[in-house]
């Protein structure tokens, strides 16, 4: 069965990431995939088949306009699966589209693959104790979990555009505040180091900011210091509210290492913690651990570290 395929995102280097999904998929099955944009993000996205679907007006500025403009072009196209980038916007704008064309869907899936007609995969259930299987027929619409696969690079073919007119939005845009943003993606870090709770105020993350640039990696986060503390961006967030990385190495520092935060960080290759607490669940997920005070152990690694590097 030869199969249509569309891979999209509101984020370009996530639209880049379902795109290598959406391309085995396509190859498995003899099928064909498009990854899709919105306005002018059609020179950053990847593959030879792009589509740019614009509006009278910008659709980046709400996912309801999004995820109309997006269901008004599917009906046209008609692509058999819809791959989304199970971002905060892209979970919102797949079920609205799901609504909208009355397709199946499902979200934060991983290891989706066309089997038999129907789109198999699997989702973490219960904060990651657990993995469901999912099977939908097709046609359907699939959040992808973000973090688990490879993007595949911006190319340079042109992208076709399709013009869906005036969208209808029944959200009004009031006032719009820059947030503060994360310098790294940390979905393609290699090596992350990782602060929680056990950093006693905010002047002490330049000593994990040392660790991280003497070891050559990206800085991380426990919820904590992002969502209650505002110490850092929401973008150095990991865990099941946050982000998946799966880089060589994770180091955590002074994080206790609860399910939610466990469920973002098990695909790293070694897991290293510091922790003062013996009975911390971060040891349980851990490769190696240090039963210590990072005030102290950070420091000792610095020293070690830059006394190698001369």
């Amino acid at each position: 069965m030869s199969v249509k395929i569309w891979a999209f995102s509101e984020s370009p280097p996530v639209a880049n990431e379902v795109a290598s999904v959406a391309s085995a998929m396509a190859g498995a099955g003899g099928g064909s995939f498009a990854v899709v944009g919105l306005d002018e993000s059609g020179p950053l996205l990847t593959g030879e088949e792009k589509l740019v679907v614009r509006a009278d007006t910008p659709l980046s500025a709400s996912p309801e306009a999004a995820a109309s403009a997006l269901a008004e072009a599917a009906k046209e196209a008609n692509p058999d699966v819809i791959l989304v980038g199970s971002t905060r916007d892209g979970k919102e704008i797949a079920a609205r589209m799901a609504v909208k064309l009355g397709r199946p869907c499902a979200s934060e899936v991983f290891g989706a693959a066309l089997e038999a007609g129907k789109l198999q995969g699997k989702r973490n259930v219960f904060a990651g104790k657990l993995t469901a299987e999912v099977s939908l027929p097709l046609p359907c619409i699939v959040a992808l979990k973000v973090g688990t696969n490879t993007a595949l690079p911006p190319s340079s073919a042109m992208a076709s555009e399709r013009m869906v007119g005036t969208v209808a939005s029944k959200t009004k845009l009031l006032e719009r505040q820059e947030k503060q943003k994360g310098t790294v993606d940390l979905r393609g870090a290699k090596l992350i180091v990782s602060a929680g709770r056990g950093i006693k105020k905010k002047e002490d993350l330049a000593l994990v900011r040392d660790l991280a640039v003497t070891l050559g990696g990206a800085i991380g986060c426990s919820r904590p210091l992002s969502a209650d503390m505002g110490w850092l961006p929401e973008e150095h967030h990991i865990g099941l509210t946050g982000i998946t990385v799966h880089p060589d190495l994770y180091l955590a520092l002074g994080i206790s290492g609860q399910l939610q935060h466990v469920a973002g960080i098990k695909d790293s290759k070694v897991i290293a913690a510091v922790n003062t607490d013996k009975s911390a669940p971060i040891f349980e997920a851990s490769d190696y651990g240090v039963v210590g005070d990072l005030y102290a152990v950070i420091p000792a690694m610095l020293k070690e570290l830059k006394a190698r590097q001369h």
